[in-house]
């Protein structure tokens, strides 16, 4: 857990909703920049029509291609948006009559992201007569090219930033490509999927394809799929995603959903019934990332893409036992990569605008996850490194609220021509490749670009808080409006809160989880009668528990915990700090 972070008040905007949003909600949702009852909508009905730049000649090769029974290969990426992705136009496309399609997911560590030239080989033993690559494809420039001198179309759909030129594909659907009215910009790679699929099934209508021995699909039965993928790739959750995901939250909860999701709350230890969005961020999501990150992401596409129950536990077992090694070999990277930084002994003097870290001996899988990690602790960008091979290292990067990663990226390529082999990605988070022997210069670039792009107040710790709370706003009530009122995530954040409690009681349980008994203080500065439970996860350990602090600031969220058939107020602690005075 990262030190106390400096608090900012979030200031709410002047609302229009109706007596039928609670208070507390309108103040929320005001903060967030939702003014109206209409903002918070989340029916299918609020969904921006399919207007993207290329559907039209996305839907005509699709819509060729099922009714010529033609072979369609579904190349995807290796992360949870990528598998989801990968699932629901496999189902999609068969459930609108495709007779003859599959998928091909390249193993990172063989053949690295996207349609390359080499999984463009190993796509073409299968004769595929059309190529459909989903969250990846913008890029790949050198792919489409090899495909097109196979005589094999491509098909792109994607949600990265696109960058100076495009792949010569046969039709790239990408709302974020230039000149693409489609108003809803956040779309993951499987929302663009998804919207595929339905201005498909609007072209084969047109084409009278469907009959009562072949009757329209109802895509809505995907929307638990695009709902795991819209909040595992962290994507803003403006009106469209917030849409996509309610629905998908709606079928789950109500178990109408794939078995292999069922099966992956099954080894997460949670109840489908009081699933929420966070839940699929922090339990789903890294148990299907896990295989993609140590192994090869076929595994929970199977697991995804299976009806039998069985089948389904059983990899999601697999999937859980990965988690847990990519967890260790984590926590391994971060002692090491915390030894150096404590060798540098970095204070606000010292350190640098971007941190760059890398270790011949860590795993090329995991150093996402450990640059994010590092991010949390020192509020700076970070790109963690591993080796590709003899000559090249691959990094991942996260980024701060303020820098975008992508862009500053792509200065920094156009500043110093041929330093960076590869990259791309989003706002927030990025990839990259380049010479070991360059990785000098480049650490002193990419510092020297954040300094630019940035300013102190960027470069500094903080909180957004929705305010302090009362002792009688500790309640059930509370807690479980503030569940049924999000889904909460990227760019709509789950509220959080700050204040000052009297520490009952505290102990260690897990391996690093701090578990807490607090007295919220009265406006007079006393502690109330009331209690609450408590917990911080990956606490410091060597500063935690401390006998001798009896009063704690926290940022937390409000929450209820369901055990043993008995709901309770739980504080979700982000950030705590000893009271010494």
């Amino acid at each position: 857990m990262a030190d106390f972070p400096k608090i900012i008040l979030r200031t709410p905007a002047a609302t229009a909703f109706s007596a039928a949003v609670p208070p507390l909600l309108q103040k929320l949702y005001g903060a967030r920049g939702v003014l109206s009852d209409s903002e918070i909508e989340t029916g299918l009905e609020q969904l921006p029509k399919p207007t993207m730049k290329g559907l039209p000649e996305a839907c005509a090769l699709l819509a060729d291609a099922i009714q010529h029974q033609q072979r369609i290969l579904i190349v995807g990426d290796f992360d949870c948006d990528g598998a989801t992705s990968t699932c629901v136009g496999l189902l999609g496309l068969r459930a609108l009559g495709a007779g003859h399609v599959d998928y091909l997911v390249p193993n990172r560590f063989e053949f690295g992201y996207g349609l390359t030239p080499e999984i463009v080989a190993v796509a073409a033993e299968r004769q595929p007569d059309l190529i459909v690559t989903v969250d990846n494809g913008i890029s790949s420039i050198d792919g489409v090219a090899a495909a097109a001198k196979l005589g094999i179309p491509v098909l792109v759909t994607d949600h990265h930033l696109p960058g100076d030129a495009l792949p010569d594909a046969a039709a790239i659907v990408n709302p974020n490509q230039h000149g693409c009215p489609f108003p809803a910009k956040s779309l993951a790679g499987v929302g663009v999927m998804f919207y595929v699929l339905l201005a498909l099934r609007t072209e084969l209508r047109e084409r009278a394809w469907f009959s009562d021995t072949r009757p329209e699909p109802n895509l809505a039965e995907l929307l638990d799929l695009v709902a795991l993928g819209t909040v595992a790739d962290v994507v803003p959750l403006e009106q469209t995603n917030r849409v996509l995901v309610t629905q998908g939250l709606r079928r789950i909860r109500a178990g109408r959903c794939r078995p292999g999701i069922n099966a992956l709350l099954r080894v997460a230890g949670k109840e489908a019934s009081r699933l929420v969005a966070a839940d699929m961020g922090f339990a789903l999501g890294p148990r299907l990332n896990a295989a993609g990150r140590l192994d090869d992401i076929s595994l929970g596409i199977r697991c995804l893409l299976t009806d039998d129950e069985d089948v389904a536990l059983s990899l999601a077992a697999e999937l859980d036992d990965l988690n847990r090694e990519r967890r260790a070999i984590e926590q391994s990277m971060k002692d090491d990569a915390m030894r150096v930084l404590a060798h540098l002994q970095l204070d606000a003097s010292n350190i640098p605008n971007g941190i760059c870290l890398y270790d011949p001996t860590w795993h090329q899988g995991v150093v996402g996850i450990l640059a994010s990690r590092i991010k949390d602790r020192y509020h700076r960008p970070v790109i963690a490194f591993a080796d590709a091979d003899d000559v090249e290292m691959k990094g991942s990067a996260r980024s701060i609220p303020g820098l975008h990663l992508r862009d500053a990226l792509d200065l920094l390529a156009k500043r110093n021509p041929g330093l960076l082999n590869k990259f791309g990605g989003h706002a927030m988070a990025a990839g990259l490749s380049l010479a070991k022997a360059d990785y000098p210069r480049f650490e002193a670039a990419f510092d020297a670009i954040v300094a630019e792009l940035t300013n102190e107040e960027q470069l500094t710790a903080a909180v957004h808080s929705d305010g302090e709370l009362q002792p009688d706003d500790f309640s059930i009530e509370h807690a479980e409006l503030l569940r049924s009122a999000g889904p909460w995530g990227q760019n709509f954040p789950e509220p959080k809160f700050h204040g000052r409690f009297r520490l009952v009681q505290q102990r260690i349980v897990g391996e690093r989880h701090l578990k807490m008994v607090l007295a919220p203080l009265t406006t007079s500065g006393e502690a109330s009668q009331q209690i609450i439970d408590a917990i911080a996860f990956n606490i410091d350990t060597a500063v935690w528990p401390n006998p001798q602090i009896d009063h704690v600031n926290v940022v937390y969220k409000l929450d209820s915990n369901l055990f043993r058939e008995r709901l309770s107020v739980q504080l979700l602690v982000d950030h705590i700090q000893a009271v010494t005075e």
